[in-house]
């Protein structure tokens, strides 16, 4: 019995550990991002987790578009400006931040190329992930939804 015992407590930690890389890669894969007016799909996002462990996201297709079918980001500054939106990457730098959440990183809207801190929350079940954008302590959310 203590022999089990001290097995169990030696286990711990690794069980820890797979857990904790289990929650990185929660945001991981393809989702669809919601217009909040009309409720229309506007894109796929893919999210992948780099390297160094932080997830980042890009646009994989565009399917909804008030400024035509290959939309540019012409509000964008420096590498992004006049650039295609689909291929973009829109998110980088998040960290885990808990369970199933994620901060520190940035997104960037491609309808006006502005960017803002950002933070990630998968809901229950992993199929919504809750996606803010924050100036200071105001923040915007959008539920994008896992395809």
């Amino acid at each position: 019995m203590r022999k089990t015992f001290k097995t169990l407590l030696l286990a711990l930690p690794l069980v820890m550990a797979a857990m904790s890389a289990a929650a990185a890669d929660g945001a991981a894969g393809r989702w669809k991002t919601i217009d909040d007016k009309t409720g229309k799909v506007k894109s796929i996002v893919e999210i992948t987790q780099d390297s160094k462990g932080t997830l980042s996201g890009r646009v994989v297709e565009i399917l909804h578009s008030d400024r035509g079918p290959n939309p540019v980001c012409d509000g964008c500054e420096g590498a992004n400006k006049n650039k295609p939106v689909k291929g973009m990457t829109i998110l980088w730098n998040l960290k885990p931040d808990g369970t199933n959440a994620w901060a520190g990183g940035t997104i960037l809207d491609p309808a006006n190329g502005k960017t803002y801190k950002s933070k990630l929350k998968l809901q229950a079940g992993g199929a919504k992930l809750d996606v803010a954008g924050c100036i200071a302590f105001i923040c915007r959310t959008q539920t994008w939804v896992r395809e």
